[in-house]
């Protein structure tokens, strides 16, 4: 049996050890605090460069970095990788990203930039895989296209599949129009109008394809044809109107 002398000597060092164990944790939590403190500050540990890589060139690596100087402030802890990718994704010049921290003050940007294939609708740019984007111009080395919102894919995919059969000529698309009821007309960069109508377009590129030589033995220059027929065409010259 112990002795209340005893009792009371451990009841002591409960005490002793249950502050002894508050003091830990209570200076493990100030550490906590305090480490989590100097973290987030931005002056104590910055982002001090931003490395942007990847061949851009209609969008300057300056401008990306300082996109995000100014849209992602804080320390080099604070940076979520993930709300700056999506950020970037935003960027009408940026098709594809990736973010990384490299210790321990820099941000690693990879870009895959935007590749335009064609105007859309006087201030859009189509990309390869026939999504708008807005690239703020328009680039007149690209074909002009347009139709309704939503066709985007459609004109792009027609517009592949005619330029593959006009190349024969070495014939190159200006303008392409797809109208809302999906009919397709076509402006070549030598002048020469096609209306292809909706049914069977590629047929009918194939037969002016096909007429195309034809029509050059005219001597004269063309300014329209309608190939929205079962067979044959209607040619228009400059000079004169006439049928094939």
């Amino acid at each position: 049996m112990s002795s209340p002398g005893q009792n009371s000597s451990i009841s002591y060092e409960r005490w002793v050890s249950f502050v002894f164990l508050a003091i830990v944790l209570l200076c493990i939590a100030a550490a906590g605090i305090s480490l989590r403190s100097w973290m987030l500050d931005a002056q104590k540990v910055p982002v001090k460069y931003i490395q942007i890589l990847g061949k851009t060139q209609y969008v300057s690596h300056d401008t990306l970095a300082e996109f995000i100087r100014q849209t992602h402030d804080g320390s080099f802890f604070a940076q979520d990788v993930n709300t700056i990718y999506e950020s970037l994704l935003e960027q009408p010049w940026v098709y594809q990203a990736s973010v990384r921290k490299k210790w321990p003050d820099t941000l690693q940007v990879f870009v895959v930039e935007q590749v335009p294939v064609a105007n859309w609708n006087g201030d859009q740019l189509l990309n390869a895989q026939g999504t708008a984007f807005s690239g703020n111009l328009q680039l007149e080395q690209l074909p002009s296209m347009f139709g309704p919102n939503g066709a985007e894919q459609t004109a792009l995919t027609g517009l592949n599949a005619m330029s593959s059969l006009l190349v024969q000529h070495e014939l190159v698309i200006e303008s392409l129009l797809l109208t809302e009821r999906f009919a397709w007309q076509v402006e070549l960069k030598n002048g020469i109008k096609i209306n292809l109508g909706r049914q069977d377009f590629i047929e009918r590129v194939q037969r002016f394809v096909n007429l195309y030589p034809l029509l050059l033995e005219q001597n004269k220059q063309i300014e329209y044809v309608d190939l929205r027929y079962d067979t044959g065409a209607a040619v228009r010259f400059v000079e004169e109107t006439t049928s094939v």
